[in-house]
């Protein structure tokens, strides 16, 4: 069986910077056997070592404000073509991005990636989800359920595996850097 991953990254106690624990919640025991489901507060460093074997992984985190608050992005980002940038500010400490391209580097990184990002509308301390990203919740969780089905569904006669490593990059739009 092909070892998938689910990773929620964000801190509840950061206003729309909780939706990924949130969609954790939600999919905490809905997820089929073996697909492994991990949240994240800070620092996505410390997950690489766990990335080890896997055939995918699938994160989910909300991304900077720019003007559509609840909006869900779908993002496949190649492994080969992201690019490492300090974030000081980030509240995630190593980000996702960095932490993907040290795990190339090392070997640990995962065939597949896919990103669901939602834009969020406030990141302050001790605020709840904003109403545009609480909404989203349901439809990002149900997304990523039909993603793992995806994954783990074996290739049909004379179907591909997906290739590995093949979509763009993640626009840096979508990675939130806090001020």
């Amino acid at each position: 069986m092909r070892r998938v991953q689910v990773l929620a990254l964000g801190n509840a106690d950061r206003g729309d910077d909780g939706l990924g624990p949130a969609v954790a919640a939600r999919l905490r025991g809905g997820l089929p056997a073996g697909v492994e489901l991990r949240v994240c507060g800070g620092d996505a460093l410390g997950l690489i070592e766990g990335w080890a074997g896997l055939a995918a992984l699938i994160c989910v985190d909300a991304s900077a404000p720019a003007g559509e608050p609840g909006c869900i992005r779908r993002l496949e980002p190649a492994m080969d073509e992201l690019v490492a940038e300090p974030a000081p500010a980030s509240c995630h400490g190593f980000g996702l991005a960095e932490a993907l391209a040290l795990a190339r580097v090392l070997g640990l990184a995962p065939p597949q990636l896919v990103v669901y990002a939602v834009e969020g509308r406030s990141f302050r301390i001790g605020a709840p989800l904003s109403a545009e990203v609480a909404a989203a919740v349901e439809a990002v969780a149900g997304r990523i359920l039909g993603e793992v089905g995806r994954l783990l569904r074996p290739a049909e006669a004379g179907e591909e595996e997906p290739c590995a490593g093949e979509p763009g990059p993640i626009p840096e739009a979508s990675v939130r850097r806090d001020a």
